[in-house]
């Protein structure tokens, strides 16, 4: 079943910071995702993720979508399961929240991420989002003018 997930992040000057947060099952840090409601667009469920998850609110940059297989830790074994991130903008992040005491939050400069993410399904989405960070910043500069 194919997840929709967000990459959490926000630039001050040269810097770029991921947030990330625990997995329920085995407390790793992953980036929120989940499964599209029927009814939801990609975007809605960037948002709707994003809250209960992470606490954050922001802007979804839907022109670049990352595409990825993670492994899933599943009652019957590992599994594949194929996640389409987005770019987040975080532009609010809230103390209470619906997932706040299953999960922990934690941002990273995007070059300290490989010791947060060890996993190589993050690791490579991640390069993928520092390649596109060029366009993502200028994405983030039209928003915000």
């Amino acid at each position: 079943m194919h997840r929709v997930g967000i990459i959490p992040f926000d630039t001050r000057k040269d810097a770029t910071a991921l947030l990330f947060v625990t997995s329920q099952t085995r407390g790793r840090w992953i980036l929120p995702k989940g499964k599209k409601n029927q009814d939801e667009s990609h975007a809605d469920t960037c948002h709707r993720e994003g809250f209960e998850e992470a606490g954050v609110r922001g802007t979804v940059l839907e022109d670049f979508p990352i595409t990825v297989i993670i492994t899933k830790q599943t009652d019957d074994g590992k599994r594949e399961v194929p996640v389409t991130y987005y770019p987040f903008l975080v532009t609010e992040q809230v103390d209470d929240w619906p997932e706040k005491d299953k999960r922990q939050r934690h941002w990273a400069l995007i070059g300290d991420t490989p010791r947060v993410a060890y996993r190589e399904d993050l690791l490579g989405l991640i390069k993928q989002f520092e390649d596109l960070m060029p366009w993502i910043k200028e994405a983030v500069e039209q928003s915000k003018s």
